[in-house]
């Protein structure tokens, strides 16, 4: 049984660590990727790192290119950070494939075997680029398995499984990570997203406010709100439905594709 919730009253705000890690791309729009997230991180009192693993051309309505970075160099800069900082949580963007995502993944829990990763699994831009993200998908339950939570959109899960409709990709998925599956490009609930957690569970989020603006990277600052409530310890039923306030308020932020980020205030 599905349960509607639309804001979150408790307080959870025992700060665990201040530092929050994203592994994505380079936009030099600032409206994603990296560049993005570390906006999406201050404003939640979050120091942000970063590992880039493309350099991106682009504008807000443009995808031009992307000249992907080695894996060897994502992986020692993943080291020299991890030297440095105690990393509790990792929300990780576009990369080149599955095959780099998962050395990715091995690497993360190699250095910090409870890690906490936020996946957003990115096959296309907004602009419609495509990244063909779908290869060697006999790897992806080892991925689901080291992931705490995934991100997609309606297309996204729709892309992950094509011989699975959305409802047993789900059923499959929920065998061994968490899914916030955001409702955006939904045709029936536009905006409506749903929560499912502990294999059988589930919640629908519903949109707060009537009127929302397109955003460009709209998906990369959701992950990351996402990612900073579960570092800041909320269950996740909470920090789900405080994403949605967050991606919703940045939304509204402005009329035009590029928006401005709000600071947190802790347990509000």
């Amino acid at each position: 049984m599905k349960k509607n919730y639309t804001t979150s009253t408790a307080n959870y705000t025992s700060l665990v660590d201040n530092y929050v890690l994203s592994i994505a791309g380079h936009d030099p729009t600032g409206g994603a990727g990296i560049t993005s997230d570390l906006k999406t991180f201050e404003a939640h009192g979050f120091y942000g790192l970063s590992v880039c693993t493309t350099i991106t051309v682009q504008n807000d309505t443009n995808f031009k290119q992307s000249i992907w970075t080695n894996l060897d160099i994502i992986l020692s800069q993943i080291e020299t950070l991890f030297e440095r900082f105690h990393i509790p949580v990792v929300k990780i963007g576009i990369v080149e494939n599955w095959i780099t995502l998962s050395q990715i993944l091995d690497k993360l829990h190699e250095l910090n075997p409870k890690i906490k990763v936020v996946l957003d699994p990115v096959f296309k831009t907004s602009s419609g680029f495509d990244f063909h993200y779908n290869e060697n998908q006999e790897i992806l339950d080892k991925i689901w398995k080291q992931c705490f939570i995934i991100t997609p959109n309606y297309d996204e899960i729709q892309s992950l499984y094509p011989d699975l409709n959305i409802s047993k990709t789900i059923e499959h998925i929920s065998k061994f990570t968490k899914i916030y599956l955001k409702g955006g490009h939904r045709s029936d609930l536009k905006g409506w997203d749903e929560l499912y957690y502990d294999k059988t569970s589930a919640i629908e989020i519903f949109p707060i406010y009537k009127t929302v603006y397109q955003k460009h990277g709209s998906g990369c600052v959701l992950s990351s709100s996402l990612a900073c409530n579960i570092a800041l310890n909320y269950p996740i039923k909470d920090a789900a439905i405080n994403t949605k306030i967050y991606i919703e308020t940045y939304l509204r932020s402005s009329k035009g594709l590029l928006g401005t980020h709000q600071m947190v205030v802790a347990g509000v």
